[in-house]
């Protein structure tokens, strides 16, 4: 898939106020300090479409962009680090709960984990209750520039390990992707496109 045009529509913490077109959604979600502003940069090829920011938990609103004029990016709150008072906390992630919840158009969540550290208990117990609420979602491992294929290797065997050896009968989809050195970008758009394809043929 080629990025022609990635265009900001709306920040809001109402689900009701997100964008009321049929469009297919991908929502992009982890912890505060896990890269997710420059993977999405980086897929799209914008150099600041999200903002990054060297203070953990800049983002506080569900961030809606359109690409290709077909189907939205989704820009979610970081969870685990984020700065701010317990009040705040509390509530945005309640709008990201109602999002997952409530947002019809939403068809896959991208679950980012840093690929450098063992699992972490707050990223797997997010992803149980994706499965629990039957929210189709697969991990994006990011950083992957900083570790040598061997090591990728072994840490993605642990994480998926650690999976199955939890409440999963069968891992999630991954990827493995790298910001900096654009690893990773052809899977997962072509992994989207596919998905795009798909929901286009059966909503004729």
């Amino acid at each position: 898939m080629k990025i022609k045009s990635a265009d900001f529509v709306i920040s809001n913490s109402d689900v009701a106020k997100c964008p009321n077109e049929p469009l297919p959604e991908y929502a992009f979600i982890g912890r505060s300090n896990v890269g997710k502003s420059s993977l999405i940069n980086m897929l799209t090829e914008r150099k600041s479409l999200a903002k990054t920011s060297g203070r953990p938990g800049k983002t506080q609103l569900i961030n809606h962009f359109k690409i290709n004029g077909n189907w939205f990016l989704v820009d979610l709150p970081g969870y685990g680090y984020a700065r701010v008072s317990k009040k705040s906390k509390k509530t945005f992630q309640k709008y990201v709960t109602d999002y997952f919840l409530k947002r019809k158009q939403l068809v896959s969540a991208f679950v980012l984990v840093d690929i450098r550290h063992a699992p972490q208990s707050i990223d797997l117990e997010f992803m149980e209750y994706l499965g629990a609420n039957a929210v189709p979602f697969s991990i994006v491992f990011t950083k992957a520039d900083k570790l040598n294929a061997k090591t990728i290797e072994k840490n993605v065997a642990v994480y998926i390990r650690e999976l199955l050896d939890g409440v999963w009968e069968e891992a999630p989809n991954h990827f493995i992707t790298s910001s900096s050195k654009n690893i990773g970008r052809e899977e997962l758009l072509a992994y989207i496109d596919n998905i795009n394809q798909q929901f286009f043929k059966e909503s004729q």
